[in-house]
C-alpha cells in the first residue's frame, strides 16, 4: 500500500525557529495592542449614541463644505498629475535596464524608497511648517507620496517590458533614448495607466486626512465639527467623502476596463 504524499515540505530548522519567533512575537503584539473585549462591549451604547446624534445629517454648511470637497479633490488631482510627471523620469533613472549607471540606479531606487516609506501626514506636517497652512502644503505632500508610490511600480514595469523589440531596436542602432519611447514606454503603457489611476485613488484618500492637520481640503472642516461636538456636521463631511471616493474608484475602474482590459 502506498503511503500518501506529502503535502507540505518538512521545514528546516532556521525555518521553524523563526516560526516560532513569529508566533510568539504576534502573541506579544497581541497584548500590546491592549485589546480588550470587556472595554469594547462598555463602548457601544457610546457609539450608538454617536451615531444618534449624527442623524440626521445637517446642511447649514453644504456651501462651504462643498467648495472644501472641491478644494480636497483639487490637491488630489494636482498633486498625483504632478507627481506622476516626475515618476516618469525617475523611474527610467531606476530600472536596472535602462538606467545610465549604476550609482545613479541605486540613488533613483533610494529617493523613492525614501519618499515611499515616510507616510504622507508626515510630509503634510513637515510642509505645512515649511510653507504654511493651506492647501500648497497638501499638494506637496501629494506630490512626494505620489513619487514613492508611482516610481516603484513604473521602474518595475519598466524592467519588465518585452526585451525582444529592445534588442532589435539597438540593432538597428537606435539610442537609449529611442528605445525607451519607441518600445520601453508603450509596453509598459497599461500598467503606467493602471497605477496612475490607483495613484489617484489613493490620492484621494489621502488629501482628506491631509486636512486634520491643516494642508488644506475638507479634513479641516472634519476636524473641526468634530471639536465642537457638532456630529450631525460632521456625519454630512463623513456622507460627501465617501461619495467622492465612490465616484473617483467607479471613474477608475470604468477608465481601466475601457484602455486595460482590467475586468475588476
Amino acid at each position: 500500500m502506498n503511503s500518501a504524499p506529502h503535502r507540505f515540505e518538512k521545514p528546516s530548522i532556521l525555518s521553524f525557529i523563526l516560526f516560532v519567533l513569529f508566533v510568539a512575537f504576534l502573541a506579544v503584539s497581541f497584548d500590546g495592542a491592549e485589546i480588550s473585549l470587556t472595554n469594547l462591549i462598555k463602548g457601544i451604547p457610546d457609539m450608538g449614541r454617536l451615531v444618534g446624534e449624527m442623524f440626521p445629517p445637517s446642511l447649514d454648511r453644504i456651501d462651504a463644505l462643498s467648495v472644501s470637497l472641491l478644494e480636497t479633490f483639487e490637491i488630489a488631482v494636482a498633486g498625483t498629475a504632478f507627481g506622476i510627471l516626475i515618476s516618469l523620469p525617475l523611474a527610467i533613472l531606476a530600472s536596472k535596464n535602462l538606467s545610465p549607471h549604476p550609482t545613479i540606479y541605486y540613488m533613483s531606487r533610494s529617493l523613492i524608497s525614501f519618499f515611499r516609506t515616510v507616510p504622507e501626514l508626515i510630509w503634510a506636517i513637515f510642509f505645512v511648517a515649511s510653507v504654511g497652512l493651506g492647501p500648497f502644503a497638501g499638494f506637496l505632500a501629494i506630490v512626494v507620496d505620489t513619487i514613492g508610490f508611482a516610481g516603484r511600480f513604473f521602474a518595475e514595469a519598466m524592467e519588465e517590458s518585452e526585451k525582444g523589440s529592445q534588442e532589435a531596436l539597438e540593432a538597428l542602432g537606435a539610442s537609449k533614448i529611442d528605445i525607451i519611447f519607441a518600445s520601453v514606454i508603450p509596453y509598459s503603457m497599461p500598467s503606467l495607466i493602471n497605477t496612475s489611476l490607483y495613484a489617484l485613488e489613493k490620492a484621494t484618500r489621502s488629501s482628506v486626512v491631509l486636512g486634520l492637520v491643516g494642508a488644506g481640503g475638507i479634513g479641516i472642516e472634519l476636524k473641526v465639527s468634530m471639536d465642537m461636538f457638532r456630529y450631525d456636521q460632521a456625519a454630512t463631511i463623513i456622507i460627501a467623502i465617501f461619495i467622492l471616493v465612490l465616484l473617483v474608484e467607479q471613474v477608475s475602474s470604468r477608465i481601466r476596463r475601457k484602455f486595460i482590459g482590467d475586468k475588476s
